[in-house]
C-alpha cells in the first residue's frame, strides 16, 4: 500500500496505491469542502492542474445534500465526477470551528447545524457511517480538534478521549468494510494524533494510536493559532514515533514554507484551503513571492502572473486582466486565480518529488523556503 522509494534525511518519496490509484508523494491534497474548489473548479478541472487528490468534508456533506443520497447516486466519486482517490474528514475539525454551536460527550458531539440550528449528533460511529456512505478512499477518524493554546490538563483528558474515539472508529469502520453492499469495502482508515502542543501528550498518544495498527496516521490540530516554530517542534517530536511503513499527514497545512519544513521533518500529505481562499481575493502564489493583483501597479502590466509559471491561467491572461476582473467583480478573476494557485501548489510538490529523487531536496528547500511565503 506505501511503499518508500528513496529518503533524504527525514524526508521520505513513496508511493501510495488506493483501490482510486497510486499517490505520489510527498503530495497536496486538493480541498473541495462540499464536492467542488471554491472558486468555481470541477473534478475535471483538478485534472487539468495536476491534482492527485481530492478533499471532501464529512459534516458539510452529511448536512448538505445528505450521505444518504450520495450513496444512493454512488458515492463520491460518481456524485463529483472525480475518478482518483478522495480523502474525507471526519467531522472532528467542525469541533474546533463550531466550537459555540456544539457540546462534547465522551460519547460524541452534540451540534446545532450552522445552516439551519436543527440539532445533529456526531460519534465514532455515525462519523465511520457517513464517510462510508460517501464511499471515500481514506476516512478520517473521529477527534477532537482543541484550540491552542490549551491547559494542559484539558489536552489531557482530550487526548485520552480522542484515543478511545479512534479504537471506536477502526472497530466500526472494519464492520462497515466488510457489509455486502458497502459503496467501498476497501476504504482507509487514518488515525489522529492530538495533544496541543505538550510533546510529551503528543508522544504518548502518537505511540497509543500507532499501536492500532491503523492503514495511515495524521498530525491535526496544528496551525489553529500557534507560532510556526511550534508547530515545526511538534513535528520534529512527533514523527519518529509515527509508522515507517504508513503514509504521514500533515492536516491543514499549509503555505509553501510550511510544506517545505514538513516534508523535511518526513511528512507526506497536506492539504489546506489557503491556495483557493487566497486566490478568491487575488492573493496569487509564484516563485517570486506572494503577489497582490489588486495593487494599482498591475493596472497596465500585460506579463502572466508569474513568468515561470505553466497555469492555463499564465499561459493566456496577463495581470492587467486580471486585476480588471476583480475590479468589475466578475466571477471569471476568482476561478482564474483559484487555478493558478492551485497549479502552483501542486507544481511545488511535483518539484519537491523532483528534488528528493535527484538528492537536491536541501537546495531546493533553502532556495525557496523564505521566499514563497513573502509579499512582493
Amino acid at each position: 500500500m506505501f511503499t518508500v522509494l528513496k529518503t533524504d534525511g527525514n524526508a521520505r518519496l513513496a508511493e501510495f496505491t488506493t483501490v482510486h490509484g497510486v499517490v505520489q508523494t510527498p503530495a497536496f491534497m486538493n480541498v473541495a469542502t462540499q464536492g467542488a474548489i471554491k472558486g468555481g473548479l470541477s473534478a475535471y478541472d483538478l485534472k487539468d492542474i495536476g491534482c492527485q487528490v481530492q478533499l471532501c468534508n464529512t459534516y458539510h456533506l452529511h448536512l448538505r445534500p445528505g450521505d444518504k443520497l450520495i450513496r444512493e447516486l454512488g458515492g463520491l466519486h460518481a456524485f463529483t465526477g472525480w475518478d482518483g482517490p478522495i480523502l474525507t474528514d471526519s467531522g472532528g475539525f467542525q469541533i474546533f470551528s463550531l466550537a459555540a454551536l456544539r457540546r462534547i460527550r465522551e460519547e460524541g458531539v452534540y451540534f446545532s447545524s450552522h445552516i439551519d440550528g436543527r440539532k445533529i449528533f456526531m460519534g465514532p460511529e455515525e462519523s465511520m457511517q457517513i464517510q462510508s456512505n460517501l464511499g471515500s478512499t481514506i476516512a478520517m477518524g473521529f477527534d477532537e480538534c482543541v484550540e491552542n493554546p490549551a491547559e494542559y490538563d484539558y489536552a489531557k483528558r482530550s487526548c485520552e478521549r480522542t484515543a478511545r474515539w479512534m479504537e471506536r472508529s477502526k472497530k466500526e469502520m472494519d464492520r462497515l468494510n466488510a457489509l455486502p453492499d458497502t459503496v467501498n469495502p476497501n476504504q482507509l482508515l487514518f488515525g489522529i494524533n492530538q495533544g496541543c502542543t505538550y510533546e510529551d501528550l503528543r508522544i504518548e498518544h502518537m505511540k497509543r494510536i500507532a499501536d492500532m495498527d491503523m492503514d495511515g496516521y495524521a498530525i491535526g490540530g496544528l496551525a489553529v493559532g500557534e507560532p510556526k516554530e511550534e508547530m515545526y517542534r511538534i513535528i520534529s517530536a512527533v514523527t519518529p514515533f509515527m509508522p515507517i511503513d504508513k503514509p504521514r499527514y500533515l492536516m491543514g497545512v499549509g503555505t509553501p514554507g510550511n510544506i517545505l519544513e514538513a516534508v523535511e521533518r518526513g511528512v507526506d500529505l497536506f492539504d489546506c484551503v489557503m491556495p483557493s481562499r487566497n486566490a478568491r481575493h487575488g492573493h496569487l502564489f509564484t516563485k517570486e513571492g506572494i503577489r497582490n493583483i489588486n495593487n494599482e501597479k498591475y493596472k497596465n502590466d500585460l506579463s502572466p502572473i508569474d513568468p515561470q509559471c505553466g497555469c492555463p491561467t499564465c499561459r493566456r491572461h496577463s495581470r492587467a486582466y486580471i486585476r480588471h476582473l476583480f475590479k468589475a467583480g466578475e466571477m471569471l478573476a476568482m476561478r482564474l486565480c483559484v487555478i493558478h494557485n492551485l497549479w502552483f501548489y501542486n507544481t511545488l510538490l511535483a518539484e519537491i518529488r523532483d528534488a528528493l529523487q535527484n538528492g537536491t531536496f536541501a537546495q531546493y528547500k533553502a532556495k525557496y523556503v523564505d521566499i514563497l511565503d513573502t509579499r512582493i
